[in-house]
């Protein structure tokens, strides 16, 4: 068996961002030279998230929507006790998760149609990685 491990770092502008990663993840398998195995994509942060589904952005919107409505970003988490203020990232951090695995059949992400892997950001205008890892055969 092989493996490649790939680092991505992301930029946010906002506070919240939902970013289409799928290119760079199969990018990553491209290089690998793996044909049949998995992908690991996984946030290397717990203010954030990594997760599939539509490339729809008011699908997107209402994420964004029903995240503020499970864990809305409000003053008095016992979190914020720390000196920090991002208690609601980490709580949608648990909603969402911090990470994928992905089937790789024929050196491509074997997917549905209208799957997509995402980055969220949940406190977000700093720096921030991805961890992409390869494996199989």
């Amino acid at each position: 068996m092989k493996s490649l491990t790939k680092y991505l770092t992301v930029n946010t502008r906002n506070e919240h961002e939902y970013i289409n990663i799928t290119r760079e993840v199969a990018d990553v398998i491209r290089e690998s030279g793996i044909k049949e195995g998995l992908a690991y994509v996984g946030s290397m942060h717990i203010t954030s998230s990594v997760y599939i589904n539509d490339a729809e952005d008011g699908l997107i919107h209402d994420i964004e929507q029903w995240l503020e409505k499970l864990a809305p970003a409000r003053s008095d988490y016992l979190h914020h006790r720390t000196g920090e203020t991002n208690g609601d990232a980490h709580l949608k951090n648990l909603l969402l998760h911090s990470s994928v695995t992905c089937p790789v059949t024929n050196g491509k992400l074997d997917f549905g149609p209208w799957q997509q892997i995402y980055y969220a950001e949940f406190d977000g205008r700093r720096q921030k990685r991805i961890i992409i890892k390869i494996i199989g055969e």
